[in-house]
Formats: C-alpha cells, structure tokens, sequence
C-alpha cells in the first residue's frame, strides 16, 4: 500500500503555512529564522513527493539530488544564520527584531 501523493502535499501545505505564520506573526529572530527553514522544508517535501511520481529512474534520481542540494544550502545558511544571530546579540543584546535598527543611520 503507497500513500498517495496528495497527502505528502498537503502535510508539505500545513508546514507551509506553520513556516508563513510564525516569519510573519513573531518578533523574535530565531523564531522567524526557524520559521523560513520550515518553508524550505516543506518546498522540499513537495520536491520529493513529485520525484516519487514520476516513472523514470533517471528524473526520480533528479528530483531527489534537488533537494540534496537544497538541503545542503539550508545547512549552510543555518550556520551562517546562527552566527549572525550570535554576532547581533554581542553587540545589541537582543534578537528582537521590533529593537534591531542595523541599517538606520
């Protein structure tokens, strides 16, 4: 029995829309940076759920390195992120992003 494709669609919608609310809604920074990678989870999951879909061997592996790739560009941009973050809350002592006035004058 394989599930079908649409509930991988739908799980990967509600991530989605979990990612969108809490990038728009919240103030804390790591939250909103937690947030974004849970979108790019979920364009992941909709990546992998059409790979398995399609018929050849060749176009599924495709698929899959896509999101191999895309995977690794998170890790590295949740490294960077991280960093970032630390390096603000030196200098600023908060991640609040209401507070956080970088590029004013």
């Amino acid at each position: 029995m394989t599930v079908p494709v649409a509930w991988y669609l739908v799980l990967a919608a509600l991530l989605f829309a979990i990612g969108a609310f809490g990038a728009l809604f919240r103030r804390n920074g790591i939250t909103v940076f937690l947030s974004i990678e849970l979108m790019l989870n979920a364009a992941n999951l909709t990546l992998v759920a059409y790979s398995r879909e399609i018929a050849e061997l060749s176009a599924r592996i495709t698929g899959q390195m896509v999101v191999f790739f895309a995977l690794a560009v998170a890790a590295a941009e949740a490294a960077v992120g991280l960093a970032l973050f630390i390096a603000i809350f030196r200098q600023r002592e908060t991640i609040d992003l209401n507070r956080l006035n970088l590029m004013r004058w």
